[in-house]
């Protein structure tokens, strides 16, 4: 005579509902952390044809008011060669400075900051974006 329960049950825990929410919480920080660029000030850039990467060691912004910004930091043209100097590491090979100056810039200006990275021993980068028209490569 057997008088164990046929009928066993078993605890068992559906997780797909789960499964779904982070899936969907993993494709939400991945799209934000790529639009998340927290050196960004926005400038009207010069359009050009080519399009050079470089590696970014630091980024010196100009708006239209002549006004200086290393990274996102204003900073005054008399103490940007300073603050240059603190921002370049000094045993990095090819150390690259990126401008990113406003089209009405005069290129006096410009050509300030680049001395100015020449005498640091860096590379210099002018930021520009592409023509609405450009085709294609």
């Amino acid at each position: 005579m057997n008088l164990r329960s046929r009928n066993k049950r078993h605890a068992e825990m559906h997780n797909g509902a789960l499964n779904d929410i982070l899936f969907i919480l993993l494709l939400f920080f991945l799209i934000v952390s790529t639009l998340a660029n927290p050196n960004v000030i926005k400038l009207a850039l010069p359009k050009a044809a080519s399009n050079t990467k470089a590696k970014q060691t630091v980024v010196v912004s100009i708006d239209a008011g002549q006004k200086f910004f290393v990274g996102t930091n204003p900073v005054s043209f008399a103490e940007l060669q300073a603050i240059l100097a603190s921002k370049i590491p000094a045993g990095e090979v090819d150390p690259t400075v990126v401008i990113n100056a406003e089209e009405s810039v005069p290129i006096s200006a410009v050509v300030s900051v680049m001395q100015i990275a020449r005498e640091l021993g860096a590379k210099t980068v002018l930021g520009t974006a592409k023509p609405q028209n450009a085709p294609a490569r």
